[in-house]
């Protein structure tokens, strides 16, 4: 819901976001349109991303919308977490349930080298004022190799006595990631020997579940994750779609092209054209994204489609 970012990830926005789309963000009248028409498709679950969709000032807003769409049982966001101790609190009593919040290293020098934001300590703070809310909460931890790869057990730690979620994800190549990507892509097989040997072992997928893999272990609370979008068969258990803060339909994160619905959003009349378009654009979905061709689309940079 918002392709803008405080953060300057080392795989993303290195260089700090720049603006390059004169029109504005979707409004939230459009969003309940948007939302209300994919309700009416079977689509239950909403996740708010980004760039940061926190520097929305309207996020509670879109939030609210989001949960009192009929139909949506579910809403999430995903934040780099520099605001949440402060927006928590406000966002669950408007209606999100679930937050994944981005923390590369829990090293506060290694923290800021990655993000350019001297920020880790606010950013677990949100995290822990989630948890005192009762948000199922998880941090989404991208390997880097040579970078953070040596933090598996302190991230693991996190999840000793409290129920967090921990996710690693592999890192992807898009537009702004090639030099880094050749430098410090480590595939996600790394963790997932690395957490059977300590005694994780694999959970069965739930509905809703994405292509994660997702890990349990006796002596946790919390639980384990991978997204590892370089295995076999990753996109065969895909069941995400995207819309960008401009209201293009994403049919995969690494598409060649989005798919603008913008103009059916403008009033209530368009609600069956919408659906209509959005039936036809499903059918141009493809079965796997072509990562190992080395091909990534029009991926710029995460930011700009919700990573």
């Amino acid at each position: 819901m918002e392709d803008a970012c405080n953060f300057r990830c080392v795989y993303c926005l290195p260089e700090g976001f720049r603006k390059t789309i004169e029109a504005p963000p979707l409004s939230v009248p459009e969003i309940a349109r948007l939302l209300r028409a994919f309700a009416e498709l079977g689509l239950w679950k909403v996740r708010l991303t980004g760039g940061e969709p926190t520097l929305r000032q309207d996020i509670v807003d879109i939030a609210r919308t989001a949960a009192e769409t009929p139909g949506v049982r579910r809403v999430a966001l995903s934040t780099n977490g520099y605001r949440l101790s402060a927006l928590a609190p406000d966002l669950a009593a408007a209606g999100v349930r679930a937050v994944n919040v981005s923390v590369d290293s829990l090293d506060e020098g290694r923290f800021e080298e990655l993000t350019g934001r001297r920020l880790l300590r606010e950013v677990l703070s949100g995290i822990d004022r989630c948890l005192e809310l009762g948000l199922s909460t998880k941090i989404n931890a991208v390997l880097l190799s040579g970078v953070n790869d040596g933090e598996l057990g302190a991230f693991l730690a996190l999840a000793k006595d409290r129920p967090l979620g921990v996710r690693f994800i592999e890192l992807m190549r898009n537009g702004a990631a090639g030099p880094i990507f050749e430098k410090r892509h480590l595939s996600g097989q790394v963790v997932v020997e690395a957490l059977l040997s300590r005694g994780w072992r694999e959970k069965p997928r739930l509905e809703g579940d994405g292509p994660a893999q997702r890990f349990s272990h006796p002596d946790y609370a919390g639980e384990a994750g991978l997204i590892a979008p370089y295995a076999k068969d990753f996109c065969a258990a895909c069941n995400r779609l995207r819309v960008t803060s401009r209201g293009g339909l994403r049919l995969c994160l690494f598409a060649e092209e989005d798919f603008s619905l913008r103009d059916l959003l403008q009033d209530d009349a368009q609600k069956e054209a919408l659906k209509a378009r959005v039936r036809t654009l499903l059918g141009r979905k493809e079965p796997s994204h072509y990562l190992p061709e080395g091909r990534f689309g029009t991926a710029k940079n995460f930011a700009l489609m919700g990573g």
